[in-house]
């Protein structure tokens, strides 16, 4: 930053690769999406989920009105909720993310040669679930369920794969009223297997591991994890419940990556300590969280 306090080319930088980064997350993310809607979901007459189910019911109705056309508009008012839940950075970003998306829904169309109805659920929902939870990866989203997923997650820390299921499957108890139980069951296929994508791709590949290590050498222990892993350590006052010898009890979360190495140097330094290793659905930090960045 200068004198006069306008902000230096050099500072502005990491907030325009951050900006890059997201829009090209949300390019990626919809185009695959929109592959998924125009080369599977249209021609197999599947409905959908959430505003973009909304827009293929309204659609296969009435086939004069465009698929894009009819998300955009469904999504207007739901930005509203963004605005004043998530925040407007993740609004400007979502603006940006529905005009993408609506935009790959009018353009992108490639064709994908599958004839049973089961594998083109299943691929899918695998290609469906993949673009969304890139989507989600960035600091925007879409529109439509994305949004209602963010704030959820963000408020009741529900993940986001499951509001989308809970969502979709509101939307096909009302397609039933128009399309065949077949239909709506392959559909139901394609969206459970879409939403276990979107939480892997958001959160499982960022998931952390927390481990309590009780040992006698938790001194040399702790001093290697620090050393060569580079993560801090909580030591804990604990107590044997039949000895009622007091012991110090190791905390700390690594990244599933670095477990090998920690038990490793647990191996090493006690191969008689007593290691607890529990998964987590989210952690908050500087240098070890994985929150999704809204």
């Amino acid at each position: 930053m200068t004198k006069k306090g306008k902000l230096t080319p050099a500072a502005l930088w990491p907030t325009v690769r951050r900006a890059a980064w997201t829009l090209v997350l949300l390019a990626a993310g919809s185009a695959v999406c929109a592959a998924a809607v125009n080369g599977i979901l249209i021609p197999r007459q599947f409905v959908s989920g959430g505003f973009t189910g909304l827009a293929l019911v309204v659609h296969y109705l009435w086939p004069a009105l465009p698929v894009s056309a009819l998300y955009f508009l469904f999504n207007v008012p739901l930005f509203a909720a963004s605005w004043f839940l998530v925040g407007r950075r993740f609004f400007v970003y979502s603006v940006v993310g529905m005009a993408v998306f609506t935009g790959a829904l009018a353009w992108v169309r490639i064709p994908i040669p599958l004839t049973d109805p089961l594998l083109s659920a299943l691929l899918a929902g695998i290609v469906m679930g993949l673009g969304v939870g890139v989507v989600l990866r960035s600091m925007g989203s879409t529109g439509g369920t994305d949004i209602l997923s963010v704030i959820l997650f963000k408020r009741w820390s529900v993940p986001p794969g499951t509001t989308i299921l809970a969502s979709n499957v509101c939307i096909l108890a009302v397609s039933l009223l128009f399309f065949s139980l077949e239909t709506v069951l392959y559909t139901l296929i394609y969206l459970y297997v879409s939403s276990q994508i979107i939480d892997v791709v958001v959160m499982g590949l960022s998931r952390r591991k927390a481990v309590f290590i009780i040992s006698g050498e938790w001194e040399a222990i702790s001093g290697r994890v620090m050393k060569e892993i580079d993560r801090g350590l909580t030591i804990l006052q604990g107590e044997g419940g039949y000895s009622g010898q007091r012991r110090r009890v190791l905390y700390t979360v690594v990244t599933f990556r670095e477990l090998g190495l920690l038990k490793q140097i647990i191996r090493e330094a006690d191969p008689a300590a007593f290691v607890v290793v529990t998964d987590t659905r989210e952690v908050m930090g500087n240098r070890i969280g994985n929150q999704p960045p809204w």
